[in-house]
């Protein structure tokens, strides 16, 4: 099935399920920014004298691909508690085991026997509660014990095991800090905006153009992010129809890490941390 836009393109796939980005409020970004420094301290920002860092960067550089926001990493060996605040005995065996694909490359582990007050990861399946989505790394430190950090809103008992890889890997990519890699500020993608706009304000993600701007449009920074070159096959990358691009040439239909998202998160979280 193809869905035609107000603004004319035909759309190769008719339903691009996209999480939303997870915004802090003003106390509780306070709250984090605090938390994340207090858990890492290459989480603070760089001095002020020092020319050859960007303003917010972590100390550990990522020289590959994919993108992590700086100044919200876990510390490199952290073991991350993990709590269902619901969930069937099948959905929680899903997001264990695709989660833990993370720990085979970065310095991190999962402790899926948390309990709510210990877990810095706490999730919900709530299909009324805007799709899929996480706060991104230690932003998930400024939220109450009582409140999910995560949700699989469209995942279900039935769900292939495809869709279930493809969303728990992104998921839990952004509780380690990832970015969506069309966010890249060295990314390439040039947007049809009228293509876009029209989109996106339909169904399945019915956003209004400030949800648009903010999950689709906008870059991060330079300063905001370690990143290097785009990659086209990360898991944190969507497919997106080339109707969306100019030129129109497609992304990919990733759902497994990429070569660049392994290399990556062993640079971000690697098995040795040199002393600061």
């Amino acid at each position: 099935m193809t869905k035609r836009t107000n603004a004319g393109p035909r759309l190769s796939r008719a339903n691009i399920r996209m999480c939303c980005d997870r915004i802090l409020s003003g106390p509780e970004k306070i709250a984090a920014m605090w938390a994340a420094i207090a858990e890492y301290e290459g989480n603070k920002p760089a001095p002020a004298e020092n020319k050859r860092r960007l303003p917010g960067a972590s100390s550990m550089q990522a020289p590959a691909k994919m993108a992590l926001e700086a100044g919200k990493q876990w510390k490199p060996g952290r073991t991350l508690g993990v709590f269902f605040l619901e969930g069937s005995k099948i959905q929680r065996a899903q997001v264990k085991k695709y989660a833990l694909q993370w720990s085979a490359f970065a310095n991190i582990q999962f402790d899926f026997n948390a309990t709510r007050s210990a877990a810095q990861i706490r999730i919900t399946f709530d299909r009324q509660d805007g799709g899929s989505w996480s706060y991104i790394g230690t932003d998930c430190l400024g939220i109450p014990k009582t409140q999910a950090t995560m949700n699989f809103g469209w995942l279900l008992d039935d769900t292939d095991e495809e869709e279930w890889r493809r969303v728990v890997v992104h998921e839990f990519g952004h509780a380690l800090g990832a970015i969506h890699e069309h966010q890249n500020p060295n990314g390439g993608i040039q947007w049809n905006l009228p293509a876009v706009y029209a989109y996106f304000s339909g169904p399945p993600n019915n956003w209004s153009r400030e949800d648009i701007d903010t999950n689709v449009i906008g870059k991060y920074s330079v300063d905001q992010l370690n990143a290097s070159k785009f990659d086209g096959d990360s898991i944190m990358l969507y497919d997106f129809p080339g109707a969306l691009i100019k030129g129109g040439k497609p992304t990919k239909f990733n759902t497994k890490l990429s070569a660049g998202d392994k290399k990556f998160i062993r640079k971000c979280y690697p098995a040795k941390v040199k002393s600061p």
